[in-house]
């Protein structure tokens, strides 16, 4: 684990238990924030880096259930811990169906959670940058023209130049220039890369 690149919130309202964790979190050399309600962390400014929550499922006010809730209202995508001493089967199953990475009961060992805030920083460090990688992709289609998404969408549909240029009634030299700005716009290296840029862009049916 690194300390520069990620953070750890804690949400509990035992005093101890907060305690406890934030120092169990430090010494695995994270950076950790803790908070006694759910109410609390949401008021909070969160800095822009790879995280998690851990999150007691019985807070005063907003339970952590709530929380799971209104964070996935407003598009925050943290992946969550929740921990509980007296959790049951359909809880930690509703909880785990709305997106948790683990669902641990009090007492729990330290590893355990170590190693739940590992993969939970691991699920969102690959979710930020799947994020970048379609922002960056839909950066360099925008600065395609209007001719160049129309001969896209028939060059990923698999259609020949030939076709291309009877269909848009322009010659195939003038196909090819198109086709040619495409791929470097786009910085696909072979048809087979554009069309799965196209695939995760969603773009075929915008075009």
């Amino acid at each position: 684990m690194k300390n520069s690149d990620a953070i750890v919130f804690v949400v509990d309202d035992d005093p101890s238990i907060r305690k406890a964790i934030e120092s169990l979190i430090k010494l695995a050399g994270l950076r950790v924030e803790t908070f006694g309600t759910a109410q609390e962390f949401l008021l909070n400014q969160r800095p822009d880096l790879p995280g998690c929550v851990v999150l007691d499922v019985e807070l005063p006010g907003l339970s952590g259930l709530d929380l799971q809730r209104e964070l996935a209202a407003h598009g925050i995508k943290l992946p969550i811990i929740f921990i509980t001493g007296y959790g049951d089967i359909p809880m930690s199953v509703r909880a785990m169906k709305a997106g948790a990475t683990e669902f641990l009961t009090k007492p729990f060992r330290d590893q355990d959670l170590l190693d739940a805030i590992q993969q939970a920083l691991e699920r969102d460090r690959a979710s930020r940058d799947q994020s970048r990688e379609i922002a960056e992709l839909r950066e360099r289609f925008d600065a395609l023209t209007s001719r160049e998404k129309e001969v896209m969408k028939l060059v990923v549909a698999g259609w020949l130049n030939k076709q291309i240029g009877f269909e848009l009634k322009i010659s195939e030299i003038t196909v090819k220039i198109h086709r040619g700005r495409v791929m470097n716009k786009m910085g696909a290296q072979s048809l087979a890369e554009l069309v799965r840029m196209t695939e995760r862009l969603g773009t075929l049916a915008q075009i």
